[in-house]
């Protein structure tokens, strides 16, 4: 089958990037795939995408940012979401046009404005998948009023977290519409695992105020006064930068912190690490995480709302510390810091538990998805008396890699390979 991923500005950095490429690339195994970016500001994307994923932009601001079209707001992206500034009457043109000679048999929204146009816009014959990178109560009140909406329009709505579909579920009434957690994933490492011998603490991420890497820092901090020999390396670009330069001058941490600047990919980064950290006050997955532990780290996060928990097994793979707690997280890095074994059993763990990431389990979950959302669509259609229409989507190349014929949970419907029509 054909998927078509709508994502804001493939050509940028960042966390919804990074797991739409991913996902893209691991779906391509096996299926047509595209992602089509609404803006387009350099040449080529920041990250390598697989060749077998085609990219195209509908807005190059290189040549249309003075666009008369592009002067005007945006009428259909919602004004309350973060996103509205960079929208305009063009961009609304050309997604619009680009939806309704929409060729594919799924298309996939990555952020609320874009999910209310695949809810407005995209043609019937389309399975229409929203997903949330953010969370819920992320969201105003006045974007959760129109993402209500418009999502009552969806055929499915994916959040990253089970404690997010969760909240979608209860607070957001959206019947008939498929609500399902759908974890972002992380490609199969090419590199040896850590050993957990390299005495140095890596994290990674935007350096902007939620990350809290200042907390971090300070908390490194009563680390490196009890073992002066241990680093901590901070990979990221951001706001942040100049005033955690100037913490870490005021911490006396000249040789224990370096802000390492933005690397990627970060695989090589992380294996020469022992442990990774993440301090903030707000994760809605937490990327960073699971690309750490997928290397062999162990890894320190605060407990904040809603990733960390879901992917941490606290005393396991990791720790599991209060928001805002500098004494707490430092106890964490201490405690695998002083004792060489219990990192190395903790890594272990969390290379083995984070194989529930990796690309195939992922997919395989994004395939049951997909066919169960078109099966519930069609159950409703024929319900209404409607003319059932073409399943061409539910055959394709691989629904179901291991079944020749795959049965979705209402046991009505069979998914049989000839092919996409």
């Amino acid at each position: 089958m054909k998927i078509s991923f709508l994502i804001h500005n493939a050509y940028g950095i960042g966390g919804t990037i990074t797991t739409t490429f991913n996902l893209a690339q691991a779906l391509a195994e096996r299926h047509e795939v595209e992602i089509v970016s609404v803006l387009r500001h350099r040449e080529l994307p920041n990250f390598t995408l697989d060749p077998r994923v085609s990219l195209r932009p509908l807005v190059d601001l290189r040549q249309e940012k003075e666009h008369p079209l592009h002067l005007r707001p945006a009428r259909v992206f919602p004004r309350a979401e973060y996103r509205y500034g960079q929208y305009s009457e063009l961009t609304d043109e050309r997604i619009g046009e680009c939806l309704a000679a929409l060729d594919a048999d799924v298309v996939i929204g990555t952020r609320p404005g874009l999910n209310v146009h695949l809810a407005y816009q995209a043609p019937k014959h389309v399975l229409r998948v929203g997903q949330e990178h953010l969370t819920l109560d992320n969201h105003s009140p006045r974007l959760r009023h129109a993402l209500r909406r418009a999502y009552r329009r969806l055929d499915a709505l994916t959040t990253v977290t089970e404690a997010d579909a969760a909240a979608y579920r209860r607070k957001m009434r959206l019947p008939g519409v498929r609500v399902e957690a759908l974890p972002n994933s992380v490609p199969d490492p090419v590199l040896p695992p850590s050993d957990g011998d390299a005495k140095v603490v890596v994290a990674a991420g935007r350096l902007v105020p939620v990350k809290r890497y200042d907390l971090l820092i300070e908390a490194f901090a009563l680390v490196a006064a009890e073992h002066p020999d241990w680093r901590l390396r901070i990979y990221g670009k951001g706001e942040e930068h100049d005033r955690l330069r100037a913490l870490t001058a005021e911490l006396g941490l000249w040789n224990n912190v370096f802000l390492m600047g933005a690397a990627a990919p970060m695989e090589a980064e992380w294996v020469k690490g022992s442990i990774g950290a993440a301090a903030s006050n707000f994760e809605p997955f937490g990327m960073t995480i699971v690309e750490a532990m997928r290397c062999g780290l162990p890894v320190v996060s605060t407990d904040c709302p809603h990733g960390p928990r879901e992917i941490i097994q606290d005393g396991v793979d990791g720790r599991l510390v209060p928001v805002d707690d500098r004494d707490a997280l430092a106890a964490a890095l201490l405690e695998l810091v002083r004792d060489d074994e219990l990192r190395r059993r903790t890594g272990r763990a969390a290379l083995k538990n984070a194989q529930r990431y990796a690309p195939g389990p992922v997919v395989e979950q994004a395939e049951r998805l997909f066919a169960e959302a078109f099966a519930a669509r069609e159950a409703g259609r024929r319900a209404a008396g409607d003319r059932p229409g073409v399943r061409r989507v539910l055959a394709g190349q691989g629904f179901a890699a291991r079944d020749a014929a795959y049965t979705v949970a209402s046991g009505a419907l069979r998914v049989v390979r000839k092919g996409r029509r």
